[in-house]
């Protein structure tokens, strides 16, 4: 084939399948972008672009999307905000931001009702004001409900777990489902769940003490202030502890704080947490795991496994 040729075909590969992704997302009432850049959806302000990016404007937007996304035959992945890195080249296929589902119920029996997009800043104040208590280990939490479920969040106070009752899952068949606690087998930091997106969540909580509640928040947030660098984007902690002890620790015995490629760096003040100073890029982020990885097992004999989420094209 001339090269004259393949360019033609390369064009109609490229046509046909803008043609497919505009089929994939007609109809919707939510916002949708083509070949937006991802950086402003995560933590850590990295990432390259959507071919396609929704921000669906409720649970029957995302089940027309995910339907005729499945006739398309394009991939969906869901960006969630924390504990993910976008590599630099993007996502193809269509993403999905739950920005817009922030509706919030109070149920009969303790029981809150949050859609996806809900941040838990906003369900851990909702739940507070109503005096009901379950969530405060999450203070200081900045990601999604639908994304703490997936992740099976937590922090040395408790974890997603504890106050999951049930799932609303949109299939990749385009069905919506509940998944009751029960069936899912929660792990540290993984909940294995039915395929799809989780677009809400039932939590059971339990009759507190509004004062007593704003107490244990309030000085969490005052100890993840003074240990953790909340100032600077990152996408939380980079590796999991290993058994009874800290991967934190262990970084920081390796003398791996500050460490750096590019702008990422090793945080100074928490050795599991990589944050960027301005630029960096989700390559100079690899490269700093992999240059931590190397230097931890060669000092301390430890395999650090990765916590942070790696999606997309390098």
């Amino acid at each position: 084939m001339t090269r004259g040729k393949k360019t033609h075909a390369t064009a109609t590969r490229g046509t046909d399948r803008q043609s497919r992704l505009r089929a994939a997302v007609a109809g919707l009432t939510g916002t949708v972008r083509f070949n937006a850049p991802l950086k402003d959806y995560t933590s850590f302000r990295i990432g390259g672009p959507a071919d396609v990016l929704v921000e669906p404007a409720d649970v029957a937007d995302v089940v027309r999307l995910v339907a005729q996304a499945r006739a398309q035959k394009l991939s969906v992945f869901v960006v969630g905000g924390t504990n993910l890195l976008i590599r630099d080249k993007g996502i193809r296929g269509v993403v999905v931001s739950l920005a817009k589902l922030r509706g919030i119920r109070e149920e009969p029996g303790s029981v809150l009702y949050a859609e996806g997009g809900v941040g838990m800043p906003t369900l851990i104040g909702y739940a507070i004001r109503r005096s009901l208590a379950g969530l405060e280990w999450a203070a200081g939490i900045p990601g999604t409900v639908a994304g703490c479920v997936v992740m099976n969040a937590g922090t040395r106070l408790g974890e997603m777990q504890q106050a999951v009752k049930a799932v609303q899952i949109v299939t990749p068949a385009g069905a919506l489902i509940e998944c009751p606690a029960a069936d899912i087998a929660f792990s540290y930091r993984r909940a294995a769940l039915p395929p799809g997106i989780v677009v809400g969540v039932w939590l059971q909580l339990k009759p507190g003490v509004r004062s007593e509640s704003e107490t244990i928040v309030k000085n969490y947030l005052r100890y993840r202030r003074e240990t953790q660098p909340l100032t600077l984007p990152s996408a939380g902690c980079v590796f999991k502890n290993p058994p009874n002890d800290s991967a934190g620790r262990i970084v920081e015995s390796a003398g791996l704080k500050g460490a750096h490629v590019g702008d990422a760096q090793v945080s100074e003040k928490h050795g599991n947490f990589i944050v960027n100073q301005g630029r960096a890029s989700a390559r100079d982020v690899l490269a700093l795991i992999k240059k931590v990885r190397t230097e931890v097992a060669r000092k301390t004999g430890v395999k650090l496994e990765l916590e942070v989420k790696l999606v997309g094209q390098a």
